[in-house]
C-alpha cells in the first residue's frame, strides 16, 4: 500500500453521457462525504464506452471532459481526490487480462447486470466479444487500486461480487491465503488484494420520469431511457421535466411509504429523496391520495426543490466551463496518481505471479 495512512476508495463512471440525479444520490453524496477521510480515486471508464459505442470516439472524448466537469461542480475537490482516464492507466490492462484466466466463461455471462444491459440496449447477440470483457475489466478498475470500499448504485452489486471473487481467487492461488479465511482478513493472511466491500448510496435505485416497464415496475433513471434529469439541466429544462414526468393515474401507489423506490410514483419517490420539508410531505402525500390535492401543485413544489438542489452545482459547473483547462490539469494529476498507484499494483501482482522478470518505469 501507499504510504498514506487513510483507507483507500475506487469507485467511478462509464463516460456515455453528463451524470443525472441518480448517479448523484447513487454514488457522488458518498464520494463527497468521504473525500475527506478517504484516500479516493474517481475513474472514468472511457474504454468500458467503447464496448457499445465504439463507433462514436467523438462522443466519447466529450462524456470524458462532461463528467469531469461535473465532478468538479459536484465538489469533488482535485486537491483531495484523484480524478482518472482509464486509458491513460494502461496496468489496468494487463491486469484485466490476467484476471481473464481466474474467472470461468460462463460465470462472466451469468452477471446479472451484463444481462440487464444486453436487454435493455437491445443488444441480443449482436453484442461485441469486447462487451462481456468489460465486467472483467470492471474488477480491474477496481482491484488495480487496492481500496477498502466502492461506493456504487445498486445495480452494480453484482460486478463487485465479481471483483470479490477473483480477489480471493488470485490471494489463494498465487499468495497461499487458505481458502477458509474470513473476508475481512485475506491481505492480514498474505493476500495482495483486499476483499472489497461495497457502500451504497442512501437511495440504491432511483428512479426514472417515466411509466412503468413492461413488468410494471418503474425503470431506473438512464440518459439512455431518456427519463432523467441531469445535474447540468437548467431551471426551465427541469421544469419541463418534472411537468412531463409520470405519475400513476390510480394514485395506488402513493399511500404506503415504506414501499421499495421501483414500486412508488415517481413523483413522490423524489419529493421522498430530495425534499428535506419531512412533514410537507408526510401531510401532502396524504392529501394527494385522498385526492384532495393534484399533481400540478405537487409538480411545482418538485421543481423548486430540485432546482434548489441543482443550483449550485449549475452555478459552479458554468465556472469550469469557462476554465477547460483547468479540468485537465485535473485529470492530469489525478491521472498521474492513478498510475504510480496502478504500477504498484501490478509490480506486486507480477511477482506474485512469478512474472517479474524486468524492473518497469512508466513517465506520463
Amino acid at each position: 500500500m501507499s504510504s498514506n495512512s487513510k483507507p483507500r476508495i475506487l469507485t467511478g463512471d462509464t463516460p456515455t453521457g453528463r451524470l443525472h440525479l441518480g448517479h448523484f444520490v447513487g454514488s457522488v453524496e458518498n464520494r463527497l462525504a468521504l473525500q475527506d477521510s478517504y484516500e479516493c480515486f474517481f475513474i472514468i471508464a472511457n474504454k468500458h464506452a467503447f464496448t457499445t459505442r465504439a463507433e462514436k470516439p467523438d462522443d466519447i472524448r466529450q462524456s470524458v471532459i462532461d463528467i469531469a466537469t461535473d465532478y468538479l461542480a459536484c465538489g469533488i475537490d482535485p486537491n483531495k481526490s484523484s480524478m482518472f482516464i482509464q486509458s491513460e492507466v494502461p496496468a489496468i490492462d494487463e491486469l484485466t487480462f490476467f484476471f481473464a484466466m481466474l474467472l470461468p466463461f460462463n460465470r462472466v455471462m451469468k452477471n446479472p447486470t451484463l444481462k440487464d444491459e444486453i436487454r435493455d440496449k437491445g443488444l441480443g447477440d449482436n453484442h461485441s466479444f469486447g462487451f462481456p470483457m468489460y465486467a472483467v475489466g470492471q474488477t480491474a478498475d477496481i482491484l488495480a487500486f487496492r481500496p477498502q470500499l466502492v461506493p456504487v448504485g445498486e445495480d452494480q452489486l453484482p460486478h463487485l461480487e465479481m471483483t470479490r471473487e477473483v480477489a480471493r481467487k488470485f490471494d489463494q492461488v498465487y499468495c497461499g491465503v487458505d481458502p477458509q479465511t474470513e473476508d475481512r482478513d485475506y491481505v492480514k493472511a498474505g493476500g495482495l488484494f483486499p476483499v472489497i466491500e461495497p457502500k451504497l448510496g442512501r437511495v440504491k435505485r432511483l428512479v426514472g420520469l417515466g411509466a412503468p416497464g413492461a413488468d410494471g415496475n418503474l425503470l431506473k433513471m438512464s440518459k439512455s431511457l431518456n427519463n432523467a434529469i441531469f445535474l447540468s439541466d437548467d431551471a426551465d429544462v427541469v421544469q419541463k421535466k418534472v411537468m412531463g414526468m409520470y405519475t400513476d393515474p390510480k394514485r395506488i401507489r402513493v399511500t404506503d411509504p415504506g414501499e421499495t423506490a421501483p414500486e412508488k410514483n415517481p413523483l413522490w419517490a423524489f419529493h421522498e429523496t430530495f425534499n428535506p420539508d419531512k412533514a410537507w410531505v408526510e401531510e401532502t402525500r396524504a392529501a394527494y391520495a385522498g385526492g384532495k390535492i393534484g399533481d400540478v401543485a405537487v409538480k411545482r413544489k418538485l421543481i423548486e426543490v430540485l432546482n434548489a438542489v441543482i443550483d449550485p452545482i449549475r452555478t459552479r459547473r458554468k465556472h469550469f466551463e469557462q476554465r477547460p483547462d483547468d479540468v485537465i490539469d485535473a485529470l492530469r494529476i489525478g491521472t498521474r496518481k492513478a498510475n504510480e498507484v496502478a504500477e504498484e499494483t501490478l509490480a506486486l501482482a507480477k511477482k506474485a505471479m512469478k512474472q517479474d522478470y524486468f524492473p518497469r518505469k512508466l513517465s506520463m
